[in-house]
């Protein structure tokens, strides 16, 4: 500081001073400036985060990703909630429980006699969890069974669902209408959400559930929706016989609209589906039910092959689906020879697992997908995670690009830090974590945590998917994270 007062000090005094009034005798050589007073102009991580005026608090670290040196932090062994950056650590569970090049397989398989087109037994659709089975995949295996001469199924329709625990919700404290909160089980379809659209026709709504893709839309009747005159709450839901049944306030529709709702019964949505396709070539079945496995005997007719899971983990990275990483999570925590009962269990299986491989002292999770608050990690440990994966390593590769902005909000053409990372956003919580890479070509890891807890705490049901100033604390975070990176790049790169 004293220098830098110095240097003020001059510079005001030169400027109070007369002009000079004739030239001078030797040259005016400029004073070099003290080494590193650039970098002492930069605003200080705690002078940023008091100017982002957020609330709760703020915990950063950062550190050299070749050597874990820690270079600057903030609050660093405060526990926060890191929303969708829990995702970086279970897709770092996954890839070392099941290994990159892992794939889920969904059968079609046969227990009894085939001959002549005819199964006299049992047809067996059969899940392994696969996050992205959809109905055109269903569909291509309905169609295949035609095409392998199948014409007669004497027995049932009998659908295993047991690779995985079911699970009801994800988080019981999210609204219930949100399709980013669905079930869990071993048979996934569409992410485990139904399509609600509706149009108003005469004064009256004409409602529609059905399980699209992109080239089919089948109805169903697992899941169902009834108009009602009332202003809130927005949407009920209750369980009827096995069947979801929704409710809708009239006045919050409007004209026409759509919107995807999650599905609480997913093996028995996979198998209405399946039987409509099903029957649309062909084959009808004496009665459907759900069951754990099939026997060991069954023979294998159709078999739908995932993409490895080194590219599901890219899109769970990139697009934050939930499902897909409470899916990976629960089959890496079997791979390590538990059989979890929920998905705290498993999340703490996951946090058991972050300490001992990936050097974090404290981490505990509730889930692997980050929508429970309650989960909780100190920004120390997720750098420590980070440098344990490698600036080069795999987690990196899968991380998507976070462009940084200028204070217009348009991509820089010349950033001081290319940066990928995780985002995480709950309300009244942002998180960022990743790698960012100097025009030096130093690597560093990061992680920012920004949480206002009571706040959100206090949000009531009606407010939790859309809560007032929201928005606003998302944006300011999310600008202070960039103010960081952009500090850092300019003291540390």
């Amino acid at each position: 500081m004293q220098s830098r007062r110095a240097f003020l000090t001059g510079v005001a005094g030169f400027a109070a001073a007369p002009a000079l009034g004739a030239a001078p005798t030797t040259s005016l050589v400029p004073v070099a400036r003290p080494e590193g007073l650039f970098r002492r102009a930069v605003p200080s991580g705690a002078t940023l985060i008091e100017q982002a005026r957020l609330g709760g608090r703020v915990g950063y670290a950062v550190a050299d990703a070749a050597t874990g040196r820690m270079l600057e932090v903030v609050n660093p062994l405060v526990a926060m909630p890191p929303a969708s950056v829990a995702k970086a650590v279970t897709c770092a569970y996954a890839l070392d429980r099941l290994g990159p090049g892992y794939r889920f397989r969904t059968r079609i398989v046969a227990d009894g006699t085939l001959a002549d087109g005819r199964l006299d037994g049992d047809l067996w659709l059969v899940g392994s969890g696969d996050p992205l089975l959809d109905t055109d995949t269903l569909a291509a295996m309905a169609s295949e069974l035609r095409t392998l001469g199948l014409r007669e199924v004497r027995g049932r329709l009998m659908l295993a669902e047991g690779a995985l625990p079911q699970v009801f919700q994800i988080d019981p404290d999210q609204p219930e209408h949100v399709g980013y909160n669905p079930a869990i089980s071993g048979l996934n379809l569409n992410f485990n959400r139904v399509h609600f659209e509706w149009a108003r026709q005469a004064g009256e709504y004409r409602v529609t559930m059905d399980a699209r893709s992109e080239s089919i839309r089948p109805q169903v009747q697992i899941a169902r929706m009834r108009v009602e005159d009332r202003a809130a709450p927005l949407y009920t839901y209750a369980q009827v016989e096995g069947r979801d049944h929704w409710t809708v306030a009239r006045g919050a529709l409007g004209n026409e609209g759509a919107r995807w709702l999650p599905v609480r019964r997913p093996g028995a949505y996979v198998a209405e589906v399946f039987e409509t396709l099903a029957r649309t070539n062909g084959l009808t079945f004496r009665e459907v039910e759900l069951a754990d496995a099939p026997p060991q005997s069954a023979t294998v007719l159709v078999e739908h092959v995932s993409e490895p899971l080194e590219e599901i983990l890219r899109g769970m990275m990139r697009w934050s689906t939930n499902l897909t990483a409470e899916v990976v999570g629960l089959l890496a925590t079997q791979a390590g020879g538990t059989r979890p009962a929920d998905l705290r269990a498993s999340a703490s299986a996951m946090s058991d697992w972050m300490r001992d491989r990936l050097g974090a002292r404290q981490a505990d999770f509730v889930d692997h997908s980050g929508l429970g608050d309650q989960s909780r990690i100190r920004a120390q440990d997720m750098v420590a995670a980070l440098v344990a994966a490698g600036p080069n390593g795999l987690l990196r590769r899968l991380m998507r690009d976070i462009p940084l902005l200028d204070a217009q909000g348009n991509r820089r053409a010349n950033p001081p830090a290319e940066v990928v990372a995780k985002t995480g956003t709950l309300n009244f919580v942002s998180s960022l974590a990743g790698y960012a890479r100097t025009r030096t070509g130093r690597d560093m890891a990061f992680a920012i945590f920004c949480g206002d807890v009571d706040r959100r705490a206090a949000l009531s049901v009606e407010e939790r998917e859309n809560p007032p100033g929201g928005r606003d604390y998302s944006g300011r975070a999310r600008r202070l994270q960039q103010q960081l990176i952009d500090r850092w790049a300019t003291v540390h790169g």
